[in-house]
């Protein structure tokens, strides 16, 4: 019978025989790893699937994946035993605040290998936080390089970047243009967190245009309309009319691999106010005196939209593979945001025998909160919810098919650092943590965490140590469920004592106003109609067990974290494994490459607590907004 060959998700096999019982079978197949094949001599293979199926005469990726062969043949009358096992790896891109990390990711989404980069950050004047992207792609290439070493580049299947939304602005020649005043072209990101156009966000909320619905009624000044309003107020000579073409960084870096000015879904939708299937909406841009960008279609922000994970281009042009370390035409995948990119390495774990509230429910009932510098709440729908003060609904725009609601904090890992750092007695801390590890001194929070823990009688939760002291977190503004980058944060019940052990009440009434402002996020969801029942954690706070403890405990739900902690690089490789086609969807992709690691479950002894110090809570911000009113009169 003749032997046409597979697509290679089969592992480099050709085609088989009639694929018959279960466990290891034989058939003669055409194998792409082996040197005999290119001789044209047939090798005799034993096939072992994870999902025999008898029925079928091929092999096909839905009859069953392929987990181990082995591979006898006869060469020159000497009989040969050859076992291997092929592994496929796939490259997830992670551009955080602050670094660049890179991880290679197995086809069951375990990591292989990672590695990290710092990148600057600038604040050339107060509200401004600006980047270099030049810098970011570079360090990119660093650590993918990195990484991959000493893997064979037939073996990596597809590359996924993921990003903070931040702004990027290039010229007609595909070079950088300046955000600042300085006219430095190095300087051309604006931040995810720059606020300087919070004056124009208020604008934008002002003329109440239909589209704003899709960002919970108000315009956050995080999101890309009132940045590029600012830039052509602030800077038309310097930046705006000089422009060619305004990015979102996760779009930037796949323009870079592939060459291709296709926009993701996500970036648009999420920040930019696209409205798919009806695109972009005129009248908006026309409301906000950002007519000119109607120009050639969009041009100059993009008018062609990809969803997450589909393949792009033709793959990483012959440059980007050079600067990456990988081969020419590896398969990139649309970005992501890099917290929904967090949302896709959690939310889709099989929870079969952890005997959670979401067994047997749908995805719908789960949400995902990727947790580091700021957080963000990711919940998803079968039909559009709009919930007030909170992102979305946003069709596709993280798992296709589905709508997505974003809650977020502008400030958590950020405020949680400020905190403590800012405390008279962070240096003492630092000296008392360095002497319980001398050789490698210990992690301040960790020291934290087990020096609350002597502060408390054993059988006592550490929770209860708060009774009088309050924080309201919007040190940053507060983006949900209130939409009011305004507001301040707030600490109620200080006292002139500055030991290490006051140092450790205030920070652990932060992890706590934090936890109880995801409460917020929540019930303000479940109002709307969502019905979570169970929180997903990943990100660099679902690494502090405190944390994690405290939100299960206000919030009242358990909480799972993923197997592989760095869950936001898992995401990311689902992007370059479906766009490899290796997996038939992003639902099946990270439902085979995210995976449960432990489940944190609320402590009923502090229920009570929590909904008192919840009641003190809303009223800090009731009183911090009668207090703005007494002290500004109209």
């Amino acid at each position: 019978m003749p032997f046409p060959r597979l697509p290679r998700w089969s592992t480099g096999l050709g085609a088989g025989k009639r694929v018959q019982g279960f466990g290891w079978e034989r058939a003669h197949v055409f194998c792409d790893l082996c040197f005999l094949a290119s001789l044209g001599i047939r090798t005799s293979v034993l096939l072992k699937l994870k999902d025999p199926c008898s029925k079928y005469n091929f092999l096909k990726p839905e009859h069953g994946r392929i987990q181990q062969i082995g591979c006898s043949f006869t060469f020159y009358g000497a009989s040969l035993l050859l076992e291997y096992f092929f592994k496929m790896f796939y490259v997830g891109v992670d551009v955080g605040t602050a670094s660049v990390r890179a991880a290679l990711v197995t086809r069951e989404g375990l990591l292989k290998s990672t590695a990290e980069e710092p990148i600057r950050i600038w604040e050339p004047q107060p509200e401004q936080c600006v980047q270099s992207s030049s810098e970011i792609w570079k360090k990119c290439c660093t650590v993918v390089q990195r990484v991959v070493n000493g893997v064979e580049r037939s073996q990596i299947r597809g590359i996924g970047f993921d990003a903070t939304c931040s702004l990027v602005v290039l010229d007609e020649f595909f070079q950088p243009v300046s955000v600042c005043h300085s006219g430095d072209t190095d300087k051309n990101v604006v931040m995810w967190m720059d606020h300087r156009a919070a004056e124009q966000a208020v604008r934008i909320t002002n003329t109440g245009h239909p589209v704003l619905s899709r960002v919970g009624g108000v315009m956050s000044p995080e999101m890309q309309p009132p940045k590029l309003l600012w830039l052509k107020e602030n800077l038309e000579e310097s930046c705006w009319n000089k422009a060619a073409h305004f990015f979102d960084l996760p779009d930037f870096l796949s323009w870079k691999a592939t060459g291709s000015l296709r926009r993701s879904l996500c970036t648009l939708v999420c920040k930019w106010t696209y409205c798919p299937p009806e695109g972009w909406n005129d009248s908006f841009w026309t409301a906000i005196k950002l007519s000119d960008l109607l120009e050639n279609n969009y041009s100059k922000i993009g008018n062609v939209t990809s969803p997450p994970g589909s393949p792009l281009g033709q793959g990483l042009t012959a440059e980007a593979a050079a600067d990456l370390g990988l081969n020419p035409g590896t398969a990139v995948g649309a970005s992501l945001i890099d917290a929904h990119a967090g949302g896709l390495g959690v939310i889709g774990a099989d929870v079969e025998g952890f005997n959670l509230p979401c067994e047997h429910q749908p995805i719908t009932s789960r949400m995902a909160m990727i947790c580091g510098t700021s957080t963000c709440h990711m919940a998803i729908s079968d039909k559009p919810l709009f919930v007030p003060g909170v992102w979305g609904p946003c069709l596709s725009a993280m798992v296709p098919g589905f709508w997505l609601n974003e809650g977020g904090q502008s400030a958590t890992g950020r405020l949680i650092d400020h905190m403590v750092k800012g405390h008279a007695a962070y240096n003492q801390l630092q000296e008392q943590a360095k002497q319980r590890c001398p050789f490698a001194g210990e992690n301040i929070y960790s020291y934290l965490n087990s020096h609350l823990n002597t502060m408390t009688d054993p059988s006592s939760p550490v929770d209860l140590l708060t009774p009088s002291l309050h924080v309201w977190p919007d040190f940053h503004g507060n983006r949900s469920p209130l939409a009011d980058p305004t507001l301040k944060g707030m600490v109620i019940g200080l006292t002139c004592s500055q030991t290490v052990e006051d140092l450790a009440l205030l920070y652990l009434a932060t992890v706590q106003a934090l936890a109880l402002g995801t409460l917020h996020i929540l019930e303000a969801m479940k109002e709307a109609g969502h019905d979570i029942k169970t929180i997903f954690l990943c990100g660099g706070l679902s690494k502090n067990p405190l944390y994690v403890k405290v939100h299960a405990n206000a919030t009242g739900l358990p909480v799972v974290l993923p197997d592989q902690m760095e869950a936001v690089l898992v995401g990311a490789a689902v992007l370059g494994a479906c766009a490899s086609k290796d997996y038939n969807s992003i639902q099946e992709a990270m439902s085979k490459m995210a995976k449960v690691g432990q489940v944190v479950w609320p402590d009923d002894k502090v229920k009570s607590f929590y909904k008192r110090k919840y009641s003190v809570f809303l009223r800090l911000v009731d009183h911090q907004r009668e207090y703005q009113a007494l002290m500004n009169p109209r």
